[in-house]
């Protein structure tokens, strides 16, 4: 039988003045209460939840210019509220040589240290200690010892924080309102899409209908080719009905005559009788001031005229 353990993560606890660490693996960091800004509060609330709304309010009058997250767990019946700067303390963490990558999580000495019954030195100048329930740091003028903090065997708690790397950019609000403008966005783009998909259904449905009443092609490829088949059928009788237009209104002399029109392969031939040579030459004089496109010939005492169509 196998066993799966946990790998063990170390437990490092940072300040402003701490020295520089030398890591190689994750750890989970407990912030000293120089890093935050912590209040204890009573409100006629029950919930978390209904006091994260508040918290930047509470904090209104306290903080100096900068870009806080905001935090609070419940104790007892009162809670613990917090401010703080993440990119100030991610800074920080990165100058004693703790990497973004590094960070397993965050917790607030408040939160992991409240039980701590003696002050504790964390440095030649400053100590840890609890006052009325809430975890400062003083100078050891206040409160002089000679013990170390060692979190190194701290039960961490579940009140740990998330330190967001580019909050001074863009804030939740800031993303909750592109949030909403994105998926207004998207939901009118969904609606214009399927009313066009129903439109060109509609208009699918329609030509359909119409093909099939007009015993139409099914491509608009086949359509367009038949379109100009009619176009060039649709020419040429208008060309035919042109010349023979032209032929039945010209003037002839007595005894010319048009013995026969004939129309083949696109050729429309007329006979001319009753002429002597030469005689028909104001027949061309008459088809050509029509602009009629011809040629002719005189043979056997017809006058043979071709048309081309």
């Amino acid at each position: 039988m196998f066993s799966k353990f946990k790998d063990h993560v170390d437990t490092i606890f940072v300040d402003i003045n701490s020295a520089n660490f030398e890591l190689d693996k994750s750890v989970n960091i407990i912030l000293s209460p120089s890093l935050y800004w912590v209040k204890k509060v009573s409100l006629p609330v029950k919930s978390v939840r209904e006091v994260k709304p508040l918290l930047e309010s509470l904090f209104e009058e306290n903080l100096p210019n900068g870009t806080y997250s905001y935090e609070v767990y419940k104790q007892d019946d009162d809670f613990f509220i917090f401010a703080y700067e993440d990119q100030m303390i991610l800074n920080i963490l990165h100058e004693k040589g703790v990497a973004s990558s590094q960070i397993n999580k965050v917790y607030l000495a408040q939160s992991e240290l409240f039980e701590q019954a003696n002050a504790k030195r964390i440095s030649e100048d400053t100590v840890l200690l609890v006052e009325d329930g809430i975890v400062v740091l003083l100078p050891v003028s206040f409160a002089s010892s000679d013990e170390l903090l060692d979190v190194c065997d701290v039960k961490l708690s579940k009140n740990s924080i998330r330190l967001k790397q580019f909050s001074h950019f863009v804030n939740e609000k800031s993303l909750y309102t592109i949030a909403i403008i994105f998926f207004v966005l998207i939901a009118l783009v969904s609606i214009e899409y399927f009313i066009t998909l129903k439109k060109d259904h509609l208009s699918q449905t329609q030509r359909n209908e119409l093909f099939m009443k007009y015993g139409l092609k099914p491509t608009m490829f086949q359509n367009r080719s038949m379109l100009r088949g009619y176009e060039s059928i649709y020419k040429s009788q208008t060309q035919l009905r042109q010349y023979m237009a032209d032929l039945l209104s010209l003037k002839l002399k007595k005894n010319h005559k048009i013995k026969m029109i004939t129309y083949k392969n696109k050729q429309l031939s007329v006979e001319f009788i009753g002429l002597k040579a030469g005689e028909e030459k104001y027949i061309e004089q008459m088809l050509k001031s029509k602009k009629c496109n011809f040629s002719a010939q005189y043979k056997n005492n017809i006058w043979y005229v071709e048309f081309k169509i």
